[in-house]
């Protein structure tokens, strides 16, 4: 029983199911690891007194035979970005009032309550959400369980780190950058950013319509049965897709025979660490051995970092003026706020047409390839404070595989393809055309199926 926190969410509902153990033992397991490791790795900011009240109505519930949903007593974190009512969320930030009111749910919350999920807390990020990394003036720095002295990523690290070192078996991320496939990459996890409007959003990030809601798991049938439950609809998003009444887990084992897979190393300007390249490209055996055709081809856009700037400093800009304690928030985000409250309504305008046309590109791309791969990240995991390894200027310089796919809104999953010589783990970063999100959920298991997802020995 003392293993309990290492099970899946699927194993933890085949458990209840057969009556092998309980909700109630399962979040005391959970809760035991969250009070061992939450110390070192500073994972979780706000960790919910409710938990075994939940569990016991839970147990009773399958008790009877009648579970609540598709995750009823299964443990799940919050990021601290997705308002949950009756938590205080504060992103991060000593500039929001922690009185509140918080009377609402995010829609990825609410789905979780009606399933039956076991809400953990909330996950720790940087101020907002703004950056790669996970480290804020309110909750310091968060860390890496496979080696505490780096970095788990972001923004959605301390999602990352409670996974990582068993704090549970399902967390919520966000994604407006990379902030789900980064820390999965450090982190050794499975995470998949879907398309835009898959699950829906509210209230919309300050950041726009880059900014994605997903699953954070370790596997890849877990992700699709979480996707279940976050892409049912909500009415307050009005970006959302015509909701599709599938299940995500159907068509996972399909393998990926017969796929035209295309692999860029470099995206055509990208600086990859040679450890993390030759990594990434030894795994590709791994779908060539199951039968796809794998091509090396870049995709042939230019860098769209100069896109993504406007979108996401015109968006802390606009955050931050609403933000009357200024000097308490993060001098890093400030200082992207200040650079873009000089960008004109002519050059958003003009990125906007930029950024059509990349995701137009990208669409005729994908009539010759089914799937893009890439390193997720240009690096691994480095030193835990910083928001960039020695030499870099900007989050943005090691996270050029990230953020050109949530300017197209594709979706796109980082898996772990294996370690490096300081034993660390490295992603393979799978991107679908628009609205492929199964085929992304299909090349990830057949993967996960020959390269198992490990956890750090703790």
């Amino acid at each position: 029983m003392s293993e309990l926190w290492s099970l899946t969410a699927a194993q933890l509902l085949e458990g209840y199911r057969r009556h092998e153990f309980s909700p109630v033992e399962v979040a005391r397991a959970v809760l035991a690891r969250i009070e061992t490791f939450n110390p070192e790795f500073n994972a979780f900011c706000l960790v919910s007194q409710e938990i075994e009240k939940q569990a016991k109505a839970s147990e009773s519930r399958w008790l009877a035979g009648q579970p609540q949903g598709l995750l009823d007593g299964v443990p799940v974190s919050i990021k601290d970005l997705l308002l949950t009512k009756g938590w205080p969320t504060l992103r991060g930030s000593k500039a929001v009032d922690p009185k509140g009111p918080w009377n609402d749910d995010a829609p990825a919350v609410a789905r979780l309550r009606e399933h039956g999920a076991l809400l953990l807390g909330k996950t720790t990020t940087p101020e907002f959400g703004w950056k790669g990394v996970t480290d804020s003036a309110l909750t310091g720095i968060t860390r890496n369980p496979w080696n505490p002295e780096k970095t788990p990523g972001g923004s959605s690290g301390g999602a990352a780190a409670a996974l990582a070192s068993g704090m549970g078996p399902l967390a919520i991320g966000t994604d407006g950058g990379g902030s789900i496939r980064i820390p999965c990459s450090f982190t050794g996890l499975f995470g998949l950013k879907p398309s835009f409007g898959r699950v829906p959003a509210w209230p919309l990030s300050p950041f726009g319509t880059v900014a994605h809601v997903g699953p954070m798991t370790r596997s890849v049938a877990d992700a699709a049965l979480m996707l279940n439950v976050l892409a049912q609809p909500d009415a307050r998003d009005w970006h959302s897709l015509p909701y599709e009444p599938q299940d995500w887990r159907t068509g996972l084992e399909q393998g990926v025979a017969g796929l035209r897979i295309a692999y860029s190393p470099d995206l055509g300007y990208a600086k990859v660490d040679a450890e993390v390249a030759a990594i990434v490209k030894g795994s590709l055996s791994v779908f060539t051995d199951l039968g796809a055709k794998v091509e090396e081809k870049t995709p042939g856009f230019e860098n769209p970092a100069g896109i993504f700037r406007v979108q996401w400093f015109s968006g802390a800009a606009f955050l931050l003026k609403g933000i009357k304690n200024r000097n308490l928030v993060d001098p890093g985000l400030q200082e992207i706020a200040t650079e873009g409250e000089k960008i004109t309504a002519h050059e958003v305008l003009e990125m906007q047409m930029q950024r059509g046309a990349l995701g137009a590109h990208m669409s005729l791309f994908h009539r010759d390839y089914d799937l893009l791969v890439t390193p997720t990240l240009a690096v691994a995991a480095f030193e835990a404070g910083r928001e960039f390894p020695p030499g870099g200027s900007r989050w943005t310089d090691w996270t050029p595989f990230s953020y050109p796919f949530n300017l197209t809104q594709q979706p796109a999953a980082s898996i772990p393809c294996g370690l490096t010589k300081a034993g660390l783990p490295v992603g393979l970063h799978i991107v679908g055309p628009k609205y492929a999100d199964a085929l992304v959920l299909r090349a990830a298991r057949a993967f996960e199926s020959v390269r198992p997802i490990g956890m750090p020995s703790l």
